[in-house]
């Protein structure tokens, strides 16, 4: 039997596909450059991920583009080969989707490996290892202001993180930690062995070479700005509606208590935190130095500096 949910969301393919069919077909093949793009925000749970995503929908019928949620069943962020295949011909050849914006929970996938020539734009957020475990914590236990109703898998569990650190609890234990590394290396097996030193060397490579922008959760209102002045197609209006909207910051753990300074320090004894860290500061060291080439500051404001480079000596000189 089909899931009530899977028969909207095929419903609504067929809409948008027959609308597209009625406004008659496209320039045959071939869609212009901007037409032909399609953005990958493979997300990292609790990092921001669903106040930016609301952001993509608010835009998306001003701005004229697609959003798709790529949902995988239980939330796997690991595809089966089949399901790979199956993901990256509809990425590529799905043409009424595009431009299009796909989300979800998935690690990165590289389309290379397909024998596709013109791959998908990656994007992603990465917080700060100890802060997202703390706020997954709580979000399986308490849920968040965004489905305040739904019942979350360890609901009934009063447990503070501070106890469960104490006592040794799995929910809150090192390896947990895990998850940002793994998330970027992508669909190797090395990646999910908790703690493979080739895992963040390749999730580091990954960051610099395959994702287009990667911000962090701390200042997620700079990522947005640097998103909107490099990929205007997307996110034009998106540092406005950002600061003014009321889905700004929509989702907010609930109940969430802050850790001692005694439980962080248990935490950051394990090599597993040192790696999760390492890999953030990188991160983040990486988004600065895209910041500070990017925009000027005055008066505590940013502004996106203008075009900063010029073509001169042409030729041959035109008659």
């Amino acid at each position: 039997m089909v899931k009530p949910e899977r028969a909207i969301a095929r419903h609504e393919v067929r809409e948008i596909e027959q609308r597209h069919t009625l406004d008659g077909p496209r320039q045959d093949a071939t869609l212009d450059e901007e037409e032909d793009m399609v953005i990958i925000y493979n997300r990292v749970p609790k990092t921001a991920s669903t106040s930016f995503t609301n952001i993509a929908y608010d835009l998306c019928a001003k701005n004229k583009y697609h959003v798709l949620h790529i949902n995988t069943t239980k939330n796997n962020p690991v595809m089966s080969l089949q399901d790979q295949v199956r993901f990256v011909k509809n990425i590529t050849s799905w043409k009424e989707m595009k431009p299009g914006f796909y989300h979800g929970h998935i690690s990165y996938l590289d389309f290379a490996k397909f024998g596709v020539k013109k791959k998908p734009i990656y994007i992603n957020v990465i917080r700060d290892p100890i802060e997202r475990l703390v706020s997954y914590y709580y979000f399986l236990r308490f849920g968040d202001d965004y489905r305040p109703g739904l019942r979350r898998r360890k609901q009934g569990d009063k447990k503070t993180f501070d106890e469960c650190v104490a006592e040794g609890g799995s929910d809150c234990a090192p390896e947990k930690l895990w998850l940002q590394i793994p998330f970027f290396c992508g669909h190797s097996s090395e990646c999910w062995n908790v703690g493979s030193r080739w895992a963040m060397d390749q999730a580091k490579y990954n960051l610099i070479n395959e994702y287009f922008l990667v911000g962090v959760t701390e200042e997620l209102e700079d990522f947005i700005m640097l998103l909107e002045a490099a990929l205007p197609r997307f996110f034009r209006g998106a540092t406005e509606l950002y600061r003014t909207g009321k889905k700004s910051h929509l989702r907010k753990t609930t109940e969430k208590k802050l850790p001692t300074k005694q439980t962080i320090a248990k935490l950051q004894q394990s090599d597993i935190w040192k790696m999760e860290n390492e890999f953030y500061e990188f991160a983040l060291e990486q988004f600065q130095f895209i910041r500070a080439h990017a925009v000027r500051e005055k008066d505590g404001d940013l502004y996106i500096l203008t075009q900063n480079f010029f073509y001169e000596k042409i030729y041959p000189k035109s008659n």
